[in-house]
């Protein structure tokens, strides 16, 4: 038997039910804040990915699916968003249009990594993408969709954490001063710390290992090596957020995994975990070719949400419901049968009918298990009476009504 390939996941039944139902939350935020949809290909030129998230990255030294194709192009399956949204919007002359460009993506995304709690190999990602605004309300105002998406969620006890990583230059200050402090520790860092230390210290601070934390905790602020401007811009963003009544943590230690990151950095964690993340990336555009650009944005892992959802409130169970099911005896009311149910499916009832030639009793166990709500069998007397016996499932109680009505009252009574 062919099975799933490892850190791929089916998704169906209720959970797939429960999956539509988070989507459509998702989109109704977005028409809310003015955010558009995009949707990018799910390969790209490697080149993108290396020059766009980062050579030091994990994503990129690691975990990319990368390929070459019959012509000889080195091509990767996406292992994140929005190295895509930014080259769509420098190919596309977005930059043309009213700024900002606000968009928003939901898509599969891809990473060959060691399968864990709400991430596989293939995950689901919902991402928003602000281009062509420097401006500190711009941060705020991505946080603020984040923030309003995860209370429409009723994720509980969600804790905002923000940084500021601060310009290049900042961030460069800061990195002299990480190495000194790491290297004085480096022989009680794990292995992938001793790595990370040679290529980007910063990556130091993101590890999640206990012997590492211990060290980490006395490692100096990224904070103290921020100029005068990006200090006010940090500023500016706590003091939206405040007005906006969204609570929030300073943390120093946030990082984030991907180098284009500047100023702004956040996360939003519940139960222990990142429920989602992002920040401003100012550079990333120009980066990748295109001009100078302004930009903030930030990911939300769908399954790493479903799962903070089950353990919140219970696990995805499905709860089928259906409006009617159209019973039948003999040929004749076979063949009624299925005419009618097509008819209510055209008026918008959620009807069903028997199409595996059970019997009567069959057919109603059936319509027990899929929650129908009414209920009526078609027969040679029904047929011939031109009348028929509607059925209550959860009462019981039954009402005779004319077959030639049939559709028009059960359109009445389930509408």
């Amino acid at each position: 038997m062919i099975q799933l390939v490892k850190g791929t996941k089916d998704i169906f039944a209720g959970e797939v039910t429960a999956w539509q139902e988070i989507e459509k939350k998702m989109r109704n935020i977005c028409q809310t804040f003015g955010i558009g949809e995009i949707r990018t290909p799910i390969i790209e030129f490697t080149e993108l990915f290396v020059r766009g998230v980062g050579e030091t990255t994990d994503i990129v030294q690691k975990e990319m699916y990368t390929f070459t194709d019959d012509g000889d192009r080195c091509l990767t399956l996406r292992p994140e968003g929005t190295a895509g949204v930014a080259r769509a919007y420098i190919e596309h002359g977005m930059h043309n249009q009213a700024q900002p460009t606000k968009l928003y993506y939901i898509s599969p995304t891809f990473r060959c990594e060691n399968t864990q709690a709400g991430r596989q190999r293939q995950f689901h990602q919902f991402g928003v993408e602000v281009l062509g605004s420097y401006s500190a309300a711009q941060d705020a105002e991505v946080i603020s969709v984040a923030a309003a998406l995860l209370e429409e969620m009723g994720i509980k006890d969600v804790e905002l954490r923000i940084n500021s990583l601060g310009c290049p230059q900042c961030r460069s200050n800061y990195n002299k001063i990480l190495r000194d402090f790491i290297g004085q520790n480096l022989g009680k860092l794990c292995p992938t710390c001793k790595e990370r230390f040679e290529k980007n210290p910063l990556r130091v601070l993101d590890c999640k290992e206990e012997s590492c934390q211990g060290i980490i905790a006395n490692a100096p602020s990224v904070l103290e090596c921020l100029n005068g401007e990006c200090m006010e811009h940090f500023q500016k963003v706590q003091d939206i957020l405040t007005e906006m009544g969204i609570a929030f943590t300073i943390d120093p230690k946030i990082v984030r995994g991907l180098d284009y990151y500047t100023r702004t950095v956040f996360e939003f964690v519940s139960d222990g975990l990142t429920v989602c993340g992002g920040g401003r990336y100012d550079n990333l555009i120009e980066e990748c070719g295109g001009k100078p650009t302004g930009a903030v944005g930030f990911g939300l892992g769908i399954e790493r949400l479903v799962m903070i959802l089950e353990k919140q409130k219970g696990e995805i169970t499905e709860v089928p419901q259906r409006d009617v099911f159209i019973g039948s005896m003999g040929e004749k009311g076979f063949l009624k049968a299925q005419g009618l149910t097509l008819d209510l499916r055209k008026a918008g009832i959620l009807a069903d009918c028997d199409t595996v030639e059970r019997s009567v009793k069959a057919q109603m166990k059936y319509a027990n298990k899929i929650g129908t709500k009414y209920s009526l069998v078609i027969g040679d007397s029904e047929l011939e009476n031109g009348t028929v016996e509607l059925k209550e499932m959860e009462t019981g109680e039954k009402t005779m009504i004319s077959l030639s009505e049939a559709s028009q009252i059960l359109v009445q009574k389930c509408k």
